[in-house]
């Protein structure tokens, strides 16, 4: 088998959709010999800010001397970005070596009338690499809700985090903030620890902390009050927690928020014992890396690359065009989904822009770029639509002090990421 056999036999998955219940992967991670009972985990839900906490945690564990893995969704440039322990890939064999192993599992699983789907198959792949490896923690990312979720076949974690809960996904998870947070407790464990992202609406509190009190479990919410942000800037912010020094190298109030969370987790594990010091906390927050979210491919011009898709994300870059680049001529490519609420997205986004070009992904769900641009017209007078990537970056040619946003899609970021660095290179 090779590389791209493997990643076709993963993708064949993907005509199964989403099908909600445990069972499946159950079957799967007993067959494989319950590899998800071997690591400690980190469990971690949420609308927004999944990736940035899962990062923050990772790279902290793995400063801290521990053999650390990494699962995550989506992927932007590599399919094995999924997939990490102390900050690398799975490598190719070893992908092709877990695909033959699950596949041969998820046959007979098949025989007996079980359709095992791609996010199944690729969770119940990921325990079984990081107990092949010998992983001391995998951080583990939500796929989608959490009640439901392959990753929530584990037993009670080490602690959950459940980040900043938005209305995404409504068709799946309900219409309301207090429905999402329902399926986001599902991750809840019988005596575990939940660290919760401080800002939310009060349904999820009210939802989250009754979660907990049925199930016994210790709430803890980010005390705000031991953080003090020292400076910001578009590459990232200077920050003090309880009196020590620490560089994230991300911006926005958000992203202070998702540290105050990741690092109330930390706290959770060293209260368990974990030997996490203050310059492992040091090196791990400087070195974390997250890509397409709200990148710098390029500081003259500045280019700035974010695959947020949803109003969460609109809101959060729209905090960061407002505070950074107030009165700069900014253009925009963007390039969403059809199932997201883009016109949404676009009210948040749209107004700090001279000019968009729109772009369709190549996803099945993508919008295309003309039904794109017409909801555009709504906040911005000089839209055009592009027929590709390329043409998408000819047309938004930026130089000098001009600013370029690539933004509305983790599918964009991926297509275009390459195109946008090789034109702007230094």
């Amino acid at each position: 088998m090779t590389y791209e056999e493997a990643l076709q036999k993963i993708n064949s998955r993907l005509l199964f959709g989403i099908k909600p219940g445990l069972e499946r992967i159950e079957a799967l991670c007993k067959k494989l010999g319950d590899p998800q009972k071997k690591p400690r985990f980190v469990h971690v839900a949420g609308t927004n800010g999944k990736g940035t906490t899962c990062t923050l945690i990772a790279s902290v564990l793995k400063a801290a001397g521990y053999r650390t893995g990494l699962y995550t969704s989506p992927y932007v440039l590599d399919f094995r970005e999924r997939f990490r322990i102390d900050g690398e890939m799975i490598p190719e064999a070893e992908l092709i070596e877990e695909v033959k192993r699950v596949s041969s599992v998820a046959d007979e699983l098949e025989a007996a009338g079980d359709t095992v789907t791609e996010f199944e198959f690729i969770t119940a792949l990921a325990f079984d690499w990081f107990a092949q490896r010998d992983c001391d923690f995998v951080v583990l990312e939500v796929g989608l809700g959490g009640r439901f979720d392959a990753t929530n076949v584990i037993d009670t974690p080490e602690a959950a985090a459940i980040a900043s809960i938005s209305l995404d996904h409504t068709a799946i998870l309900g219409d309301t903030y207090a429905k999402i947070a329902f399926e986001k407790a599902g991750i809840i464990k019988k005596g575990g620890d939940v660290v919760l992202y401080p800002v939310q609406d009060p349904s999820v509190f009210e939802t989250i902390e009754s979660a907990c009190n049925e199930r016994g479990a210790h709430l803890h919410i980010p005390d705000e009050k031991n953080m003090q942000v020292n400076g910001t800037a578009l590459a990232g912010t200077a920050l003090t927690w309880r009196g020590l020094p620490l560089t994230l190298p991300f911006t926005g109030a958000h992203q202070v928020h998702n540290a105050a969370t990741a690092l109330t987790v930390l706290d959770v594990l060293r209260e368990k014992h974990a030997n996490i010091t203050d310059e492992a906390l040091q090196k791990g927050f400087a070195s974390a890396y997250i890509p397409a979210r709200m990148e710098i491919l390029s500081q003259k011009p500045l280019v700035l690359l974010d695959g947020g898709h949803n109003p969460g994300c609109a809101s959060a870059l729209h905090e960061v065009l407002k505070t950074h680049l107030s009165g700069r001529h900014i253009t925009a490519i963007m390039g969403m989904m059809a199932d997201k609420d883009s016109m949404r997205y676009l009210e948040l986004t749209a107004p700090h822009f001279e000019r968009i070009i729109t772009v369709q992904p190549q996803n099945p769900r993508s919008l295309s770029a003309e039904a794109l641009a017409d909801e555009a017209k709504h906040f911005c007078k000089d839209v055009q639509p592009a027929q590709s990537m390329k043409d998408a970056i000819e047309k938004a040619t930026v130089s000098g002090d001009e600013v370029l946003v690539i933004c509305g899609s983790f599918f964009l970021a991926s297509e275009i990421r390459d195109l946008a660095i090789e034109k702007y290179k230094a």
